[in-house]
């Protein structure tokens, strides 16, 4: 059985979320910005290493 998407806020403190990744992008060119959101989406789908939840996700990414 694949596990499902959780798609229920998972962090107790999102607006630390928020301000750690929008740090990550200071002083980025807009190249180095999508390379970084590339590099950071491969390190969790690797973190993640569920085919099938990835593939939810992705639909989901899509559909909003």
């Amino acid at each position: 059985m694949t596990p499902t998407l959780n798609t229920a806020p998972g962090t107790s403190d999102p607006d630390d979320l928020y301000s750690l990744l929008i740090e990550a992008h200071q002083g980025l060119s807009h190249e180095e910005s999508a390379m970084l959101n590339a590099k950071l989406v491969l390190l969790l789908a690797n973190h993640i290493d569920d085919l099938g939840v990835l593939r939810q996700a992705v639909r989901a990414a899509n559909e909003e």
